[in-house]
Parts: structure tokens; sequence; C-alpha cells
């Protein structure tokens, strides 16, 4: 996309938040470009600023193109595998940490028209009984389009929404209605639906399970680290979250530890209590000391050997306590101990600490230097660490020094740099390919293409894969839009048949020839009876007009009265139409004597739509 066209796509994100309130600025930019493409292409605009001035003229277009972009893709038990999973790890789990009589709060984030929710008041009522589900159990089911949460809470569903649901269940859970299945009355009061906004509004607190699945997927990685935030605040401890076939929490591993991760189940990581500072002190005889003073040696001498490297200071900012990792890192040694920590090289390499000691003194809280890169020296390449200097107090709160960690995480920015290159790489091979067959674009290829992606596992290809699982929704959106637009053109189709049967049972039940014009005296109907006196087929003599036909029918006096009564609306004469007599010639070339009828054929409103022709004989010269 070239600078202009950037600007004016902005510039149209702009205008859905002034105008609507929508803010999109969260969501992939390639699947908002790809969805807006569809409607310039149907509308025949030719960029983002024509589309602009458009949504200006024709405010109903705001309605059409939020049904675009919401994609409401969902099911009844989606994936049943990783729903079997859920029923027989995660439920049991959480009903056990619940304990007997405790509520139990459910979030069911970007949950469509309900079926998600839905799924999941079945599974718990089969779990729980009919009556705990009503006492103890509250589903909140949240979205962003309102058109689909009224569909939600209406709970009303077509037979074919509920293929995937198992015959038992909708025997149990679901009524026969006037449009399709109707969930039960009495256990819809447990199901409560609201709009929210994942990327601004406060998050439902305190629940024990949230189901968020192909929801992440639609936004950047900046966005889904906010809602993945909100979403570990929103749970309890413990607290489950469900997540899509398309998404992982590769990055939230500190708040997240996986259940079962190929079905993507994982569980919160509550946060860990204050852990008690102890002295060191080096030379102690373990085996002559009180129980507390071995157990502060024991503290020391694991402090010593961790894989983090530690220091601390006293109150007096002298170095106090470095362990094995630390001096190995900064060239420290035992006689560096009450040396002033100024004067050491690592108060200010690899970052400038003293100012950020000074402020932890000051305001008692941790502070944190991310990715910090420190080139050592004799090293081939730089290292990253993330380092935090903590406050360490006394059980009455009074500052006693501070400690300061260096977390080496040079392995994890060079892989995350090397799947960031490989992901931008093949964002670049995929918009490629996706330029080039922009105006071929089939559900298959999408298909094929989504198959492809979804084999890698890598972090940062994660973003791919939820971009072709999006396609493959909008694809499903398209094919269910499309199935119900076939059921109606069959009906219509069963309908016109019954009438054109109707018609050409009428037209045999006269035995008399028939022919019916329109308002220009073309033929639209030619019956048997017509065909056998005139020799003449139906399909040669429909959609001709009368005057031009080849038969042996004087038509001049019957095209002048058929004529009035389409001009006047009304018979000829004195309001009955007795009909003319004529000689003409029939098939055979013999005379033939007939009594021509006309009768008028009208709409609905009256107007004249045409004449009908019944052509008795009356006498025909015998073979």
């Amino acid at each position: 996309m070239m600078l202009g066209d950037e600007r004016e796509f902005d510039d149209l994100l702009l205008m859905l938040k002034e105008t609507c309130g929508f803010d999109f600025t969260g969501y992939k930019r390639t699947t908002l470009m790809r969805r807006i493409s569809r409607r310039l292409e149907a509308l025949k605009l030719r960029d983002h600023g024509e589309y602009r001035d458009y949504l200006e003229l024709e405010p109903e277009e705001f309605n059409r193109l939020f049904d675009s972009l919401l994609i409401n893709v969902t099911a009844f038990f989606r994936d049943p595998a990783a729903w079997q999973t859920l029923r027989e790890t995660v439920i049991p789990s959480l009903l056990a940490s619940k304990g007997p009589g405790k509520v139990i709060r459910i979030w069911s984030a970007g949950c469509a028209t309900g079926e998600e929710a839905y799924s999941l008041a079945m599974v718990l009522a089969e779990e729980l009984g009919m009556d705990q589900f009503r006492e103890r159990v509250k589903i909140y089911a949240t979205d962003l389009d309102q058109k689909a949460l009224q569909t939600a809470r209406t709970a009303v569903y077509a037979e074919r929404q509920l293929a995937e649901v198992p015959e038992k269940l909708r025997q149990t859970y679901f009524e026969p209605v006037e449009a399709g299945f109707g969930f039960r009355r009495d256990l819809r009061r447990q199901l409560i639906f609201g709009r929210n906004d994942l990327t601004r509004d406060a998050p439902i607190s305190r629940v024990d399970l949230l189901l968020a699945r192909n929801t992440l997927m639609y936004f950047n990685s900046e966005t889904q680290l906010s809602i993945v935030r909100r979403f570990h605040f929103a749970l309890s401890d413990p607290g489950y979250l469900f997540l899509g076939r398309a998404e992982m929490l590769l990055n939230h591993r500190d708040r997240f530890e996986p259940v079962n991760l190929r079905m993507r189940l994982f569980k919160k990581i509550g946060s860990s209590p204050p852990v008690s500072r102890a002295t060191w002190a080096p030379g102690a005889d373990v085996s002559q000391t009180r129980p507390y003073a071995r157990h502060t040696v024991l503290q020391a001498a694991a402090l010593a050997t961790g894989s983090v490297a530690q220091i601390a200071l006293d109150r007096s900012r002298n170095l106090a306590l470095a362990n094995s990792r630390a001096e190995l890192l900064f060239n420290l040694d035992p006689r560096d101990i009450g040396r002033p920590f100024q004067d050491l090289e690592v108060s200010y390499r690899p970052a400038e600490l003293r100012s950020v000691i000074e402020q932890v003194e000051l305001d008692l809280r941790v502070a944190e230097l991310q990715d910090v890169t420190w080139h050592r020296p004799n090293a081939p390449e730089p290292s990253v660490f993330d380092i935090a200097v903590v406050p360490l107090l006394e059980p009455g709160g009074e500052l006693v020094g501070v400690g300061i960690n260096f977390h080496d995480v040079t392995r994890y920015r060079r892989l995350r740099d090397r799947l960031e290159q490989t992901n931008q790489e093949l964002e670049h091979a995929y918009e490629e390919l996706r330029s080039t067959n922009e105006e071929l674009e089939t559900t298959n290829e999408e298909l094929q293409s989504t198959n492809e992606e979804l084999e890698t596992t890598n972090e940062e290809l994660q973003s791919t894969n939820e971009e072709l699982e999006t396609m493959n929704e909008e694809l499903q959106s398209t094919n269910d839009e499309l199935q119900q637009i076939n059921e109606t053109l069959n009906s219509r189709s069963d309908e016109l048949r019954r009438a054109t049967a109707l018609v050409s049972s009428v037209v045999r039940s006269l035995g008399d020839a028939v022919a019916v014009v329109d308002t220009d005296l073309r033929v639209l109907v030619w019956s048997p009876g017509a065909e056998e006196l005139w020799g003449l087929r139906a399909d040669e003599a429909i959609g001709c007009r009368l005057a031009s036909l080849d038969i042996g029918l004087p038509v001049g006096e019957i095209l002048v009265r058929a004529q009035r009564m389409l001009d006047t609306g009304a018979k000829p004469g004195d309001g009955r139409d007795d009909g003319v007599t004529l000689d003409g010639v029939n098939r055979r070339g013999r005379p033939a004597r007939l009594n021509v009828e006309l009768s008028r054929l009208h709409t609905d409103d009256m107007s004249p739509h045409g004449v009908i022709m019944v052509m008795n004989l009356l006498q025909q010269e015998q073979e």
C-alpha cells in the first residue's frame, strides 16, 4: 500500500472512531484492509478516500461495514475435543476449588450470537444438576456487536445450527418454537448478555473461568498484551482461561501456566507471597547454630548458587552481598564486600543504577529496567538484561537495604528478534501472494493458505496463524449467508413450480383452445387445444405477437376487441362478451367455424395485465 493510501486508511479509521465510537486501531491492520476492500469492490469504489465520501452520503453503509468487520462466526461445542478436555479436566478442578454452595462466575468474551455461552451452560448443568446450576452459576457473555447480542438474548437457533449438539442435550435443553429451537427459559436467566469493548471497557472481575475463543487473534500484539493483562486481573485465584485453537500465550508465562497446551487451556498464576530477606553470614557453622540460624544459612547458600545474578546493599549503600553468578558476571570478589556501591563498576555498567537506587529508597517501590543491552569485554555478542531494584524491608516496614537482580534475557531476546524477522519475511511473502491473486481469490485458495500457515508452531508465526483463522471464519460467515439465500431461492422455486403446475392444470382442464396474451398482445400461454387446432407448438407461439402467428384464424377483429378491453379496463359492449363468431382454417386446411370469447386478465390492483382467449369450435367440415 502506498503512503497516500496508508494516510487515507488511517483517516477512515479515525472517521469511524469519531462518528460511531468504534476504535479499530487495535485490530490487525491486514484483516481490516481486506474486509474494507471487499466493501470497496462491492460498491465499485477505487480507494478509501472515495469510501469516506460515500459513508458521509450513505449513513446506512456504516451498519453494513460493521457487519463485515465484526465477524460473528461461532458454533455449539466448537472444536469438540477441546470441550471434552474442558469437561474432564478443568470443570472438576474448578468445582473442587470452589467448594459446595459457592457462586461460580464465568465470562464468555466475544460471545457473538451466544452458542459458546449456551454450550458452557449445558456442560455445567450436566455436571451440577439443574437446581445447583440455577442457584450457583452466573455466566456473563459480552460482545461488541449489538445485533449479535440480540440474537443471543433471544436464544432461538435453526436446526442446522444445532447439528453439533448431541441429541440427548438437544432434547433436554431446547424447546421447539416457531422459528426453530429455543434454549430453556428457566436456565436462560443464569446468562447475562451485554456489550463490552475488550480494548477499553473494564473487565468483569472475580470470574472463575474465562472463555475468549478466537477473539484475541483479531488484535495486534500490543492490544493482545493489554487484553491478556485485563484477563489476568479478571480471573480469581485459581482461575482458568480457555482460548481458541489459533491463539497462544507464549509471551505471558509469568501470568498463565498451561493446563493443556494443545487444547489451549491455561491456569492463572497468582501473586507470590513476599519472602523475608536474611543476612548471609559466611563461615558460620550450620551444625552449631540454632534452627533459625541454620535456616538463614540455608537461604544464603541457596541465594549464592542461584542462576540469577543478585547483589544486596545495606542502608549506607555499601555492598553487603553478592552471589556466585554476580561475582562471575561483574568481576566481584569477597574483598569487595563492604565497599561503597558507587565505587564499583556494576553501579554504572550495564546501566546507571545509582539514581534508580535513590528513587527506590525514596518511594519504597520496585523499579524495573527492561532490555538493557551490555557489550561485555571479550564477548562476541552483546548481552541483554532485565534489572529489578527491590527495597529490602524489615517486618515493621523499615528499609534495611536494596536488592538488585540481573535477569539474563539474551537468549529470549535473540529468539524474539529471529522470530520477528521470520514473521516479517513471511508477511511480505504473503502480501505478494495476496496481491497477485487478489482478483481470483476463492474459498479454496484461502483455505489452502490457512492450512499451509497453520503447520508452523513458531512463536512469532502465531500472528500469521491467527490471521488465517480469521479468514476462515469470514468464509464460514459468508457460507452461512449463502446457505440462507439458497434455502430462500429453493422455497421460491417450489412456489413457482406449484403455480406453474396449477396454471398448466387449469389450461388443460379447459379442453378448448386457449391463448393468453399480454398488454402488447404477445402470447404468454398456448394450450394443447390450440396446438391441436392450429398446428403450432407452444414454444413456437409463446413470445410472438398474436398478429404475426401463421394460423388459419382471422385475428383482425379479435385484436381490435382485445386492445379496446386493455385500454378501457372493461369488457366491450354492454359489459358482457358473448364472443365473436369467425370462420377459419384448421391445421389440416379444413374450414372451421369458431366462437372466440375474450376475458380480461388483471393483477391484484385490478389493472389490465392481458387478455384470455377461449376458442370454441362450433362447426368443422367433415374430412
